[in-house]
């Protein structure tokens, strides 16, 4: 299940709802991940863009992954302005064993970073700046690719 939000994430309302929608499932393992924007640079939050359509894809074949391992993957992600200590990003991972839903998480997570078609902008005083230096190629992307 992948959810997009405009602006923040209300962190506790997700988490309760995914929690009660696999309650039943007979999954041993609840392993969540919470995404902070937090103070650095003197920022006032973070924005971001997205493009759906290969975010989807990624998630799909993330969502196949897990599938293979008898688990299932949650993720919500925000569009638009985040504020300080506000959320942008939640992703689960729901797993019949602990070791599998530790393992997917971390490697869920890093793989986001490095490869969802997200793009992240600083906002100060009003204004969005690209965050290049925060910002890494996605694979794939580019003219000569």
């Amino acid at each position: 299940m992948l959810e997009l939000h405009k602006g923040s994430l209300d962190v506790p309302t997700i988490l309760q709802k995914w929690y009660e929608e696999e309650a039943k499932s007979n999954y041993g393992a609840y392993i969540p991940f919470v995404g902070t924007v937090r103070s650095e640079d003197n920022i006032d939050g973070l924005s971001f863009d997205l493009y759906e359509p290969i975010l989807k894809s990624w998630f799909n074949a993330w969502q196949a992954k897990a599938k293979e391992k008898g688990a299932k993957l949650k993720m919500a992600h925000s569009e638009g302005d985040v504020l300080l200590h506000e959320s942008s990003y939640i992703a689960a991972v729901f797993s019949p064993k602990r070791r599998v839903a530790l393992e997917m998480i971390d490697e869920f997570v890093e793989d986001f970073k490095a490869s969802a078609p997200i793009w992240k902008y600083d906002l100060r005083e009003g204004k969005r700046i690209y965050a290049l230096e925060r910002s890494t190629e996605i694979k794939g992307s580019g003219l000569l690719s």
